[in-house]
């Protein structure tokens, strides 16, 4: 490799074993690749086209649904070429923007998920003033919002980090370009970095999941008070869905960024930042469409009419 391309690019960590082990992978990766899309895919084609899912509760799952479509295409597809093709060179254009859209998708992902909280703690606890707290003027604002304040987000941090000199190593021991891999390729002093990044994941991560645990305070306290065993049950299964997912995407970010940067990288990194960009938008379609009895009945419907049209064209 030239001194130039050197001084550019960064080499990834390659997924370890032999060559047929990582051809395995790359394949299992694909898979769950597809199936995420897929699953992804089919809830927000539900969610928009039956007209009975028309409301703020679907209207942000069909936003994450398309979310987690971009976020896990982010990383996973990359990391399955490199695989297959035996590279594991990045140009630093490719890094920075690996960086700013997993930061975006992140932050967004979490607001979602927060709004989400919100618009059922208004539909189980405040029933009566529901259309005027989840509006569809306020549904559109906070979508808006939330990708505007993704997108400074993640710029701030991206420009914050590709500031600094790189010049210890340029072999990121991660599958994908990261922050907290990345810092510790600088010579320079990363404490900065390292304090603004532990705020913020405080300051939105805790906070996002401070307000997401005392609604469902809120929201179970409601429900447990419900004189209809059937009443409870359809709240939960709207409930319990939103916290697995919250659980195991919070959980395992808050390991991979909030670790001590001189931790040394490990299969156990490497294991959580596949939890992390993969299994959320994985299960996100699994968890709602399972648990959720509307979804499954639009499902249904939905392919009814497509085989009913099938029949009528033949």
């Amino acid at each position: 490799m030239s001194n130039s391309t050197t001084m550019m690019d960064f080499l990834l960590m390659e997924i370890p074993g032999m060559w047929d082990l990582q051809v395995f992978y790359a394949l299992f990766f694909s898979l769950v690749y597809l199936v995420t899309i897929m699953g992804n895919l089919i809830i927000a084609a539900v969610t928009t086209l039956d007209k009975s899912l028309h409301t703020p509760m679907y209207f942000f799952l069909r936003n994450l649904s398309i979310l987690d479509s971009c976020y896990i295409s982010v990383t996973v597809p990359n990391t399955c070429m490199n695989s297959l093709l035996g590279t594991s060179s990045i140009s630093k254009a490719g890094c920075a923007a690996q960086v700013f859209l997993v930061l975006f998708f992140v932050f967004v992902e979490l607001l979602f998920l927060t709004i989400m909280a919100h618009d059922r703690f208004a539909a189980i606890c405040r029933p009566l003033h529901y259309p005027v707290i989840m509006s569809p003027r306020l549904c559109v604002h906070s979508t808006l919002g939330s990708l505007l304040s993704g997108l400074i987000y993640a710029a701030l941090h991206t420009i914050n980090t590709f500031r600094l000199p790189f010049c210890h190593s340029h072999a990121v021991q991660q599958l994908f370009c990261d922050i907290p891999s990345l810092l510790k390729l600088s010579c320079s002093d990363t404490f900065s970095n390292q304090i603004s990044i532990f705020v913020s994941a405080l300051v939105v991560g805790g906070g996002s999941f401070i307000y997401i645990i005392k609604s469902y305070i809120h929201i179970f306290s409601t429900v447990l008070r419900f004189p209809v065993r059937a009443d409870r049950k359809k709240a939960f299964s709207t409930c319990v869905p939103h916290i697995l997912v919250v659980s195991v995407f919070l959980s395992s970010g808050f390991y991979v960024y909030l670790r001590p940067s001189a931790m040394s990288a490990s299969i156990m990194d490497m294991v959580l930042s596949v939890f992390y960009s993969i299994i959320p938008p994985l299960f996100n379609p699994i968890i709602y469409s399972l648990r959720n009895e509307q979804i499954k009945c639009a499902i249904r419907n939905l392919m009814a009419r497509m085989f009913r049209r099938c029949n009528e064209n033949y």
